[in-house]
């Protein structure tokens, strides 16, 4: 038995390392192909991304365990927190947000503790990939930290859950304190504009990569939040926040996971402090996954931004599925950009603005291909009917009216630059509003973000006249029923990141 339980010891050290968050032994337990000797970084992540055999998703999916953080999260508003949610196997669940002053998370304010019961139910019609679910809350309760936490929100709820807060109970610092019971029939978390409407919309990844030490990862998406505070409520989500990542199986090395793994309401996690990097964009940036926006949106992003002229390009790919194989079009824009100044709103960030002047458009699948065929003549590019495969330049006719795009125009945009567990810089530019607008006025500047891009270039020359697309990436099979994605990328490409308002 000694010889046996070392043996199992040893394995078990081997796989995970001494705790869930060490950094194990490197497995070739899923090999995958790696990146070919000649072959620039840039193109290599982006090929990465299409290797979806290395990805999986399972319907339903199992989310039995414990999902946490792996970073700060910034949240419209802003609002700066970390998350630990539990999944137990009779459908209950246990959900932990610490929200905190800063966007470090390091000067906790208050955490919320809800209870209640999970339901998963059909795929969804809307998010290709995603499962739809019911829940229900039994209990949410609240812990302070701070004597202003508590006295900011004790006067909110004055307003909004009369009694409540004057019931002659002593708050104070560190005490659970009832927001919500199902039991006694009481909600006062409108003063928090508390929802847990993120649990509607579920999606389970499973990412199997030879390079991550330990081979697999595990990435649970729950529903995206709407980015305007006052629409919360009423908002069902179609897209995703970024993911949480299994306590079992996530990104190594991974500090922050055993600050989350050890947390409860009690003993809120302080992550470390960590010095961002200069806040300089001349680079290459591309997409880390493949990206869900709300209205059915599937996208990876590369982005170049040239110093010496403040000159920008941008190469958006879009597809069909929630893994980004099935290639649909590519928009490709090009632009200036200001010079960063700090954000007064949100802290450790830079604002600038965006001019888009020039778009071309390349479209690789029928159904797109039939809709811009059926444009009206001057409304969207110049020179004959559109082919697959062929790049047209719609700066020529101020941009192209089914696609909702107009030329040129400005977006106030938001960014920050930080780092990896890796150490590889990551560009986090401003979340797109939810109602599928842009952020063409001062006032809708965003205060949250996007999934971060990899710098795989530190490097960048004067964009030549003749572009050379990276077409490596691109699938331009048609897909199987052409009729209906033409009508759902209809509904919904107005909803795109250069339509203006």
């Amino acid at each position: 038995m000694a010889q046996l339980y070392c043996t199992l010891g040893c394995f078990l050290a081997l796989v995970y390392g001494d705790k869930l968050w060490d950094v194990p032994v490197p497995s070739d337990q899923f090999p995958g192909p790696g990146k070919i000797t000649w072959e620039p970084e840039c193109q290599y992540q982006l090929r990465h991304l299409q290797d979806g055999a290395r990805i999986s998703s399972v319907l339903p999916p199992n989310i039995e365990g414990q999902w946490i953080s792996t970073r700060c999260e910034v949240r419209p508003g802003p609002e700066f927190l970390t998350r630990s949610y539990t999944f137990y196997p009779n459908r209950l669940f246990k959900a932990l947000q610490f929200y905190y002053s800063d966007p470090q998370c390091r000067h906790p304010l208050y955490s919320l503790v809800v209870k209640g019961k999970l339901r998963l139910r059909q795929a969804s019609w809307i998010t290709r990939g995603a499962t739809e679910a019911d829940y229900s809350l039994h209990k949410v309760g609240v812990v302070f930290y701070t004597q202003e936490a508590m006295s900011s929100i004790r006067a909110q709820m004055n307003r909004t859950c009369v009694g409540f807060a004057s019931t002659g109970k002593i708050w104070a610092p560190g005490r659970l304190y009832e927001l919500l019971s199902a039991k006694a029939d009481r909600d006062c978390t409108a003063a928090l504009n508390f929802t847990m409407h993120e649990l509607s919309l579920v999606r389970l990844e499973k990412h199997y990569n030879s390079q991550e030490r330990g081979g697999l990862v595990e990435m649970l998406f729950l529903g995206d939040i709407h980015t305007e505070m006052t629409e919360r409520n009423h908002y069902r989500p179609n897209g995703y926040q970024q993911p949480l990542q299994s306590a079992l199986h996530h990104v190594h090395p991974c500090q922050i996971c055993g600050l989350l793994y050890n947390s409860d309401e009690h003993h809120p996690p302080i992550l470390p402090n960590i010095t961002g990097p200069p806040a300089h964009l001349e680079g290459k940036w591309v997409s880390s996954q493949c990206e869900v926006r709300p209205a059915v949106l599937f996208l990876t992003r590369f982005l170049t931004f040239y110093g010496d002229n403040r000159t920008w390009e941008g190469v958006y790919y879009h597809y069909a599925d929630p893994i980004c194989k099935q290639h649909t079009f590519t928009l490709r824009a090009t632009g200036h950009y200001t010079k960063g100044v700090p954000s007064k709103q949100v802290k450790d960030a830079m604002e600038l603005e965006f001019t888009v002047n020039q778009v071309w458009v390349t479209p690789f699948n029928y159904a797109i291909l039939q809709m811009l065929n059926a444009s009206r003549i001057g409304s969207c590019g110049s020179g004959g009917s559109w082919t697959i495969g062929e790049e047209k330049d719609i700066t020529v006719t101020g941009g192209c009216d089914v696609l909702g795009i107009r030329l040129p125009h400005i977006e106030y945009e938001l960014f920050k630059i930080s780092v990896d567990n890796h150490q590889r810089k990551l560009l986090y530019m401003g979340e797109r509003p939810t109602d599928g607008s842009n952020p063409s006025t001062p006032n809708k500047r965003p205060t949250s973000y996007q999934p971060p891009l990899i710098q795989c270039s530190s490097k960048s020359t004067i964009p030549s006249k003749q572009h050379q697309s990276m077409d490596f990436v691109q699938n331009i099979a048609p897909l199987a029923q052409p009729q209906f994605w033409a009508l759902l990328i209809l509904m919904f490409i107005v909803l795109h990141i250069l339509r203006p308002n």
